[in-house]
């Protein structure tokens, strides 16, 4: 597996530090509105490292962040889809006033929204989602080390600030250099007069008295955590000194994993992220998404329109991830064309013979994978073998099924299957696992004539991803 290294500036081998297991952590949701589909083109990064991973035979753990408190409107200076660099506000806290309930109402309304899209698009879901408003301890925990090691001090107002300048290599991630940078480049929401630097950025701040929600008392005072200082403290706590691949959109690289990755080095002495894989931005019909364009699109939308959601993931199958992608609805359209061929096809070569996946065929998909998650490329493959007539539909539908496991496209479509309260038979079940079995040893004949068994007693089997389905042939 080899991957673009967003501090190196190369394409890197990956290899996991614990043998066989590879830690992931990403960036996940600030809380406060629907992710839009350039939000889950980022998410989607880390569910096809993790699956590329599942296909090596490595395991995986997994964690994403939940923001629900700390991100401040105006915190990179660079806007976002509201535009504009709003007035220093907590997300949460201001659409909790436009919406007239509480923040974390919000926060936990938004993130149960954050859910449904991942399973619509059929990310999996990590092992971890730590809330930043649930590790406050792990946070002051953090900052109090940052203090002591002399990488942090307090200002007049009580707010706690990070020394850039205790720093060597600060920009190494994205190629900033302190001196280069001016004092009107906002790193966070508070320019505050008691900064030693302008490039500090707080990792603690003092709350205003008119702040009565997402708010803790500290031995610095009453306040709330800086955005930046949310990640390190979590993944640290999580990971502990080492993370093979820190995934996140491009958008993220400065300030946001410049000042983690200042952050967690310093307080651990060591370069805690291994790799970090960034994403690159998403325009919809040629424009960046924003309200005042019009073009903000859900996930959500995407159904509205008749289609399935997956036609969405596989729109952005078809371009590499850290290019910059043009989406439009008529790309949309011709994914969704394009999944519905595939699975009527898959469906049709589900009963025929079974037939070994042919090796050349199998490494030229994963070849294309692991160069960088080069799925445009491994996308061909598929076609190849749809058009290939030397193929028999036995070994079309086996390697359909298999490349599933990274596409994510359900191709292999599960429906009929028995019920607690209809359970199949001990003697199919029986059947069934010898089948299985056979499978796994790729003796296909003898999977073919236990299929043909089954098919005379009235069962019929689909073979998907995760594993055989039997359904009763007049379900």
């Amino acid at each position: 597996m080899k991957l673009y290294d967003t501090r190196t500036r190369t394409v890197e081998t990956i290899t996991p530090q614990r043998e066989r297991h590879l830690t992931l952590y990403a960036c996940g949701p600030t809380v406060y509105r629907d992710a839009h589909v350039g939000n889950m083109r980022t998410f989607l990064l880390t569910d096809l490292i993790a699956r590329l991973a599942g296909l090596h035979g490595w395991h995986t753990t997994v964690v994403q962040n939940i923001t629900d408190v700390g991100h401040m409107a105006d915190d990179t200076g660079l806007g976002g889809v509201d535009e504009g660099q709003g007035d220093g506000e907590d997300r949460i806290l201001r659409q909790a006033e436009h919406e007239g309930r509480g923040a974390l109402a919000v926060a936990r309304h938004y993130e149960d929204a954050f859910h449904r899209d991942l399973a619509a698009l059929n990310i999996h879901p990590a092992d971890h989602y730590p809330r930043a408003s649930e590790s406050i301890d792990d946070m002051i925990t953090l900052i109090a080390e940052l203090v002591d090691r002399g990488h942090a001090y307090v200002g007049g107002d009580g707010s706690v600030f990070f020394d850039a300048r205790s720093v060597a290599d600060y920009g190494a991630l994205s190629g900033n250099r302190l001196d280069d940078l001016r004092p009107g480049h906002k790193f966070d929401a508070d320019i505050d007069s008691t900064k030693r630097f302008h490039a500090d950025w707080a990792l603690w701040k003092k709350a205003p008295e008119t702040r009565t929600q997402l708010v803790w008392d500290t031995p610095w005072g009453v306040g709330f955590p800086g955005w930046h200082t949310e990640c390190s403290a979590m993944s640290l706590k999580l990971f502990g000194t080492s993370i093979d691949v820190h995934t996140g959109g491009i958008d993220l690289r400065f300030p946001h994993h410049e000042d983690e990755r200042a952050q967690s080095n310093s307080v651990t002495g060591t370069d805690v992220v291994r790799h970090w894989v960034h994403a690159e931005h998403l325009l919809f019909d040629g424009r960046k998404m924003s309200k005042s364009a019009g073009n903000v699109v859900l996930v959500d939308h995407v159904a509205d329109r008749g289609m399935d959601p997956l036609a969405l993931r596989l729109a952005f199958l078809q371009h590499r991830y850290r290019q910059q992608m043009n989406l439009t609805w008529a790309v949309i359209e011709g994914a969704q064309t394009t999944l519905d061929r595939w699975r009527k096809n898959v469906a049709a070569w589900a009963t025929s013979p079974s037939a070994p996946i042919p090796d050349d065929l199998q490494q030229e998909f994963l070849s294309a994978v692991d160069d960088d998650l080069d799925t445009p490329r491994a996308l061909q493959v598929l076609r190849s073998v749809e058009r290939d007539s030397n193929l028999t539909d036995g070994a079309r539908f086996e390697f359909f099924a298999w490349a599933d496991r990274l596409l994510g496209l359900d191709l292999v479509r599960r429906v009929g299957q028995a019920t607690a309260a209809d359970p199949l038979p001990d003697d199919v079940l029986a059947l069934a696992a010898e089948r299985q079995e056979a499978r796994a040893q790729r003796d296909f004949a003898t999977s073919d004539r236990l299929r043909d068994e089954l098919a005379a007693r009235g069962f019929t089997v689909t073979d998907t991803p995760d594993g055989q389905v039997i359904d009763r042939s007049d379900a």
